[in-house]
C-alpha cells in the first residue's frame, strides 16, 4: 500500500468511528426523550379525564334536563312502565 491508500483508510476509519459514537449518543438521547414523552402523555390523559369529570359535574348541576333525568331514574319503577304500556296497547306483555 502506498501513502495515498493509507491516508484514505485512516480518513474513512476515523469518519466511521465518529459516526458510530454519534449514533450511540443519539440513540441514548432518543430513548430518554421517549421516556419523557410517555410521562407527558400519561399526565395529559389524567388531565383530560379530570376535565371530563368536572364537565360532567357542572353539566349535572346546571342543566335542568340532567336533574329531570336523575329524578326520573330514581323514582320510576320498571314494573309500572310495563303496566302503562299494557293499558295503551290493550294487550298483556310477556315480559
Amino acid at each position: 500500500m502506498n501513502v495515498a491508500e493509507w491516508i484514505l483508510v485512516i480518513f474513512l476509519s476515523t469518519a466511521l468511528l465518529i459516526f458510530l459514537i454519534l449514533g450511540i449518543v443519539l440513540l441514548a438521547k432518543l430513548i430518554g426523550v421517549t421516556k419523557e414523552v410517555k410521562k407527558i402523555v400519561i399526565k395529559g390523559q389524567d388531565i383530560a379525564d379530570s376535565a371530563s369529570d368536572v364537565v360532567d359535574n357542572v353539566k349535572g348541576m346546571t342543566s335542568i334536563g340532567g336533574v329531570v333525568k336523575t329524578f326520573a331514574e330514581k323514582y320510576t319503577d320498571p314494573k309500572y312502565k310495563n303496566q302503562s304500556k299494557e293499558k295503551r296497547d290493550g294487550k298483556k306483555s310477556n315480559y
